[in-house]
């Protein structure tokens, strides 16, 4: 089996959404098909087909989950050798070579990404550019408007609690 690099609280929000899913969100359609079929003939029963629907969407979520658990190997950045190389975990503070905007990543595990929040996948285009690189580097990375250049600025090994 493949193994998935995760971060701890990664790992642990994973947990979460498979325990709420099995928990809450399974049990709810279970009650919810039951409800449809004391309605009568579900072969033209819309809520019915809905909640089957719901049932096979949770089903394949909670597979997904169950396999990103089983196949997780949690990364701790704050157990690995601060030398100032990209790892996974690590946040990385990437100035724009040409514009001179700043940006602020932190690597994670594909489940984990968000780049709302700042997160990005080590394995998404820019990620796969800095891992391994280290402070004052610089990484051209292909963008929809054309390639851009990256300047690692910082690289800063931080638990979740020191995260901003």
């Amino acid at each position: 089996m493949n193994r998935h690099p995760i971060t701890p609280e990664g790992y642990q929000a994973v947990e979460k959404e498979l325990r709420h899913q099995k928990e809450v969100v399974r049990l709810s359609i279970v009650r919810d098909i039951e409800e449809a079929r004391a309605h009568g003939d579900i072969s033209e029963n819309s809520e019915y087909e809905d909640a089957k629907e719901r049932q096979s969407l949770c089903e394949a979520r909670i597979a997904f989950l169950e396999n990103v658990v089983a196949s997780a190997e949690i990364i701790d950045v704050k157990k690995l050798p601060q030398n100032g190389r990209v790892v996974f975990g690590t946040t990385v503070i990437l100035e724009d070579v040409d514009s001179g905007e700043e940006r602020r990543w932190r690597l994670v595990g594909e489940t984990e990404s968000d780049v709302e929040a700042g997160k990005i996948s080590f394995r998404a285009p820019l990620g796969r550019a800095l891992i391994g690189k280290e402070e004052g580097a610089e990484v051209e990375v292909p963008a929809p408007g054309g390639k851009r250049r990256w300047e690692i600025v910082e690289v800063l090994y931080l638990g979740p609690d020191e995260q901003e």
